[in-house]
């Protein structure tokens, strides 16, 4: 090429003008679909192509590759695996709700498995499809020509039915992408219905029409809140969870039954993913996993262990698989050529108005052909009324031009008159046929009238259209398969996934914490060795041991006045033997702040008080509720003296009794609505006058029936009938609950214990002992105690747990 026929192009606009024009061919010509038949341009091109090769759904099959040739080299030039997997998209009814095709061989499962080559394979239009093109040859949308104008393909299908939203659409454009899920027909028409009924209806009406789309596999759809968010704005997430069974098995243990999954869930690698996270003990208690699937439905039996937790099962399956997962709603298509994204009401009169439009013009073909019919009709009467004469012009006529020219001549018919006259058969004389004549005569007139009616009045033709859908919701439609459950879309939480079981919660002086089955310590009579519960360093010893459950929050106050919130299950389970997890790896506790008080508690509620005590006797009562907020990096619980500290803290009601216990074995005992209610970073009050050198080390509430028992830093312990106590003031002195000696040491721990209870004794190295409660014998109040676990000469009792 010369020189001076170049022209100068700056690379920049070039690669941005290039790069537009190839993102608008990718959005219009290939991945979004139009929102007037819901169809993208290679499905529309496979329903013409079979449509036109007469394979409906009436029809004998034919081989597929027979439809992609087709498609090939008349309208789709592109390659043929591209038409093949729409094909057989399209034929699958794991796919699409209402399958478009219908398929005769291996078409894929839902198991991943391909189909099988298209020359192995057949195929021919379903039933419904068919009302996709249905009037397409009388004129109702525009044509275009093929890629080389050797042929003409429709720009959109009329479309009886929306199926758009019916059937579902997804595709990746540039830039953009859509994801549309399938719905009930019945539901959409109904919905449709509606706007004809009421076109001012909004898309919140609409919405309790379609409250969620409708999976073909079923399966159920956790809360409406996704898809009303869907239908309201065009984006939303729909939770999909397995439809589970639960099947009792033989010897008592049972088995999750899997019947429904998750909309576009392989099944086989589903199995994979559970068997999987069963490995990696992420799920529990599953004994054996198969799949029994057959022609009779899908069927994923999940054996369970003798000691599952059923419902515990099923929550990790959710959360670690894919018996639950989400559909991403993007309800975007084209909307004249061009991509928007749609509300529910929007798709819904986009496709209602491109209905009117083709009934508009079905109905103006069908009003031309009636009025071209009428006319030849009109002519043939009149020559059945002058039929002698007709037939002496023709008679004497030499050629058939001159008898047309003498007819027009004569009656004044048109030349389409004048040649149906010259093509009329004799049998046509017949007084039979003269009475047919005339009834299909009146037959025109009606059906021009009414045809004229129609397009004179376009809510008459929306009255058609009505009619219509609800012939089609007849013949259609079906049941909801994907079952709607009226709660929370949510994600499960962790506390989900853990059993609810009593758990023995220790901590060391040092702040090693842990967690360990209850059932670890097994029972032991009174006066034995015990057994090692873990393993500590010398200078450390246990200070907390308690008994919850895995679902309780744990308050952790320090002697300071902090608190501080844990869930049980945040502290990892350990061996006996094991010390545990520093505690400053799970709390931000500062340093020289320790652990003075852990209070379980199962839910926040202001009908419950936190009471707490310090050493030098102050107590102080503040609403639960005001420490709902406390979080893992705390909150200040309490204002201390600067010589004081916190020694405990309980959940208490209004009128509940305390006991205060000092080291020196005197106890006091009121009533905690005494206490005022104050509020959280207040100071306590006087709960019992000391004497020197004394300092509580114990805060308990009363209930009748049950026992004080006390526990002494030697080992010796005794239990106490409530009644012996009477009941004093608010900072009162206290009366005597233990003779103190050498031999017995100081009181270290108190507790309340019932007859049935079972108590835990921790010391200094370590040693846990547990035995019943009912071992230790009942003395008076100013009696010594006796001796509950032997020690060795540098060991001291530490704390002392109840086991109810």
């Amino acid at each position: 090429m010369p020189l001076d026929q170049l022209l100068p192009v700056i690379i920049e606009d070039e690669m941005k003008e290039s790069y537009i024009d190839y993102a608008m061919s990718v959005i219009v010509s290939r991945a979004l679909p139009d929102v007037r038949d819901g169809l993208k341009p290679v499905h529309r091109r496979i329903l013409y192509a079979m449509y036109n090769a007469n394979l409906t759904h009436d029809k004998p099959f034919r081989k597929s590759a027979t439809i992609v040739g087709d498609v090939l080299g008349k309208y789709h030039p592109h390659g043929d695996a591209s038409v093949y997997d729409a094909l057989v998209r399209m034929a699958q009814d794991f796919n699409l709700r209402y399958p478009l095709v219908q398929g005769h061989g291996n078409f894929g499962s839902i198991d991943g498995d391909p189909p099988a080559a298209y020359r192995y394979t057949e195929a021919r239009m379903s039933s419904i499809s068919m009302e996709l093109l249905d009037d397409i040859e009388k004129e109702t949308v525009d044509f275009r020509g093929n890629f080389d104008n050797s042929l003409e393909e429709p720009v959109v299908l009329p479309s009886r039915f929306p199926n758009l939203i019916v059937s579902g659409s997804s595709g990746i454009a540039v830039g953009m992408a859509t994801n549309i899920p399938p719905h009930n027909l019945g539901e959409i028409i109904d919905a449709v219905v509606r706007i004809i009924d009421e076109p001012t209806v909004d898309d919140e009406e609409l919405i309790d029409i379609v409250k969620a789309p409708d999976f073909p596999t079923g399966a159920l759809i956790m809360g409406i809140d996704g898809a009303r968010s869907a239908y309201r704005t065009g984006k939303g997430i729909v939770i999909m969870r397995a439809k589970i069974e639960v099947e009792e098995r033989k010897g008592g243990r049972q088995s999750l039954i899997v019947r429904e999954i998750p909309y576009q869930v392989n099944k086989a690698r589903l199995i994979e993913q559970l068997a999987e996270q069963v490995r990696a003990k992420k799920i529990s208690h599953v004994s054996d996993l198969r799949d029994e699937s057959d022609r009779s439905g899908m069927r994923i039996v999940i054996d369970l262990t003798g000691n599952a937790n059923v419902q515990l099962v099923q929550n990790q399956l959710f959360k670690h698989s894919n018996l639950q997962c989400s559909f991403g709603i993007i309800l975007l298509a084209l909307v004249d050529g061009a991509p928007k994204t749609l509300t529910l009401a929007e798709i819904l009169k986009h496709y209602l108005a491109h209905r009117l439009e083709v009934v508009t013009r079905r109905c103006r073909f069908e009003l031309g052909k009636a009025r071209a019919r009428a006319h030849i009709v009109e002519g043939l009467r009149i020559a059945q009324d002058n039929i002698d004469e007709v037939i002496s012009i023709i008679r004497s006529s030499r050629e058939q031009k001159e008898a047309k020219e003498r007819l027009i001549e004569r009656f004044g018919f048109s030349d389409l008159q004048a040649q149906a006259i010259l093509d009329m058969r004799l049998h046509r004389l017949t007084g039979l046929e003269r009475n047919k004549l005339e009834e299909e005569y009146a037959e025109l007139l009606k059906t021009i009238a009414y045809l004229e009616e129609l397009l004179a009045d376009d809510r008459k033709i929306l009255g058609v259209i009505k009619e219509e859908l609800l012939f089609i919701k007849e013949k259609y439609g079906d049941k909801r398969r994907s079952e709607i459950v009226y709660e929370r879309p949510n994600d499960l939480e962790v506390e989900d996934l853990i059993p609810e079981e009593e758990v023995v919660i220790t901590i060391s002086h040092s702040g090693y914490i842990k967690r360990l089955p209850v059932d670890t310590y097994k029972s032991q009579h009174r006066g034995g060795r015990g057994i090692l519960g873990l393993t500590l360093k010398e200078e450390d010893f246990l200070e907390h041991v308690f008994v919850t459950t895995t679902h309780h929050n744990l308050l952790f106050i320090t002697n300071r006045g902090k608190m501080y919130r844990l869930k049980v299950y945040e502290i990892n389970e350990a061996s006996r033997q094991s010390k545990g997890t520093a505690i400053v790896n799970l709390l931000p506790i500062e340093q020289g702040e320790r652990v003075s008080s852990v209070v379980p508690v199962k839910e926040f509620t202001d009908q419950v008080y936190i009471l707490m005590a310090t050493k030098k006797a102050l107590v102080k009562k503040t609403n639960l509720m005001e420490y709902v907020h406390c979080r893992r990096n705390g909150l200040n619980a309490t204002l201390l003296e600067e010589d004081d500290e916190l020694i405990g803290a309980r959940l208490v009601e209004k009128s509940q009794e305390i006991f205060l216990v000092t080291e020196k074995g005197i106890c006091v005992r009121f009533e905690s609505n005494e206490v005022r209610i104050v509020g959280r970073v207040a100071k306590g009050v006087k709960g019992m006058r000391l004497r020197p050198d004394d300092n509580v080390v114990a805060m308990v509430d009363c209930t009748n029936g049950m026992n004080l028992l006390v526990v002494t830093t030697k080992g010796h312990g005794k239990q106490t009938d409530i009644s012996q106590y009477r009941r004093t003031k608010r900072g009162a002195k206290g009366i005597i609950t233990m003779n103190i000696s050498d031999k017995s040491g100081n009181i270290v721990a108190a507790r309340m214990i019932k007859p049935d209870d079972e108590i835990i004794v921790v010391t200094r190295e370590g040693l846990i002992i547990r035995f019943p409660g009912n071992q230790i014998p009942q003395g008076s109040r100013t009696r010594g105690g006796v001796m509950l676990i032997r020690l060795s000469p540098q060991d001291f009792v530490t704390s002392m747990a109840v086991l109810s």
